[in-house]
């Protein structure tokens, strides 16, 4: 991109300052590319991304749908267990290697976000070793359920969404805790004028939750014959980390992204 040109993206009003500070970094899903300065820069062309973006809003409009009917189960299923969705039970997850973030990484919130991934990553091993293979496609899995070819692409969102956040939440969460650590060394941890940065990642990382949620949810009411490889305990410790980080970061929830959340001048 020669200079000009991109004296000329830096100017340009339609793109929105700062969108790509609290974004998951899915460009291909997300719905705000046309005023991303960001996306633009590594783009040689521009290929109509409004109508992608249109296409993407309504895939997120789907997902959540989804996420209020799986949430409801997860709490008949803890009812019925006795299970408090408002601990996390981390007895078995292992301590990892510490890092320069040693404080962060040995945060409740970060190991339960690690212990997701790998539950995550066996899950599909299982689901797997399952079908013979390494790890199942949505052809396979649209098998095991008897599903027709809307449920397939149901079930290939489903699997590519679960396995774009796996990692990113347990990142985005620590960003959001070693912030939150810095603000109070520096003495920020009072209320605030400014919308804090750990707020805005704790946002994007429940974001992320939700969405795996209702995938997992996919999952769970598309195969039924592979419901027992641990679905339903992966939907409840992520549960679980939902509630804990809304609890440790009260103020995620409204934290407002540009570009993608707006504020309500009524409340």
């Amino acid at each position: 991109m020669d200079k000009n040109k991109l004296q000329d993206l830096v100017k340009n009003e339609r793109f929105i300052s700062g969108i790509y500070n609290y974004c998951d970094r899915w460009c291909e899903r997300c719905p705000q590319t046309s005023r991303c300065l960001n996306y633009s820069f590594g783009e040689e062309e521009f290929a109509d991304p409004e109508s992608r973006d249109i296409n993407n809003e309504a895939f997120w409009k789907k997902m959540s749908g989804i996420l209020k009917d799986t949430l409801d189960l997860i709490m008949e299923k803890a009812a019925r267990e006795g299970i408090d969705l408002n601990a996390l039970d981390l007895d078995e997850v292992k301590e990892e290697t510490r890092s320069v973030m040693e404080a962060a990484d040995d945060h409740e919130i970060s190991r339960a976000a690690m212990a997701y991934g790998r539950m995550a990553e066996d899950w599909f091993n299982e689901a797997g070793a399952y079908f013979g293979e390494e790890e199942p496609d949505a052809d396979r899995l649209a098998i095991a359920g008897k599903n027709n070819a809307s449920e397939k692409d149901d079930l290939q969102d489903a699997v590519e969404v679960i396995s774009w956040y796996q990692h990113q939440i347990y990142v985005k969460l620590m960003r959001a805790i070693s912030g939150l650590m810095e603000e109070a060394a520096e003495g920020s941890d009072g209320p605030d004028e400014f919308a804090r940065d750990s707020d805005g990642s704790a946002k994007v990382a429940l974001i992320g939750i939700d969405r795996s949620i209702a995938a997992w949810g996919i999952i769970h009411n598309r195969i039924p014959s592979i419901r027992n490889h641990s679905i339903r305990s992966i939907m409840i410790h992520l549960d679980k980390l939902r509630r804990r980080i809304e609890k440790d970061f009260p103020d995620a929830r409204v934290f407002v992204r540009p570009g993608f959340d707006t504020v309500n001048l009524n409340s």
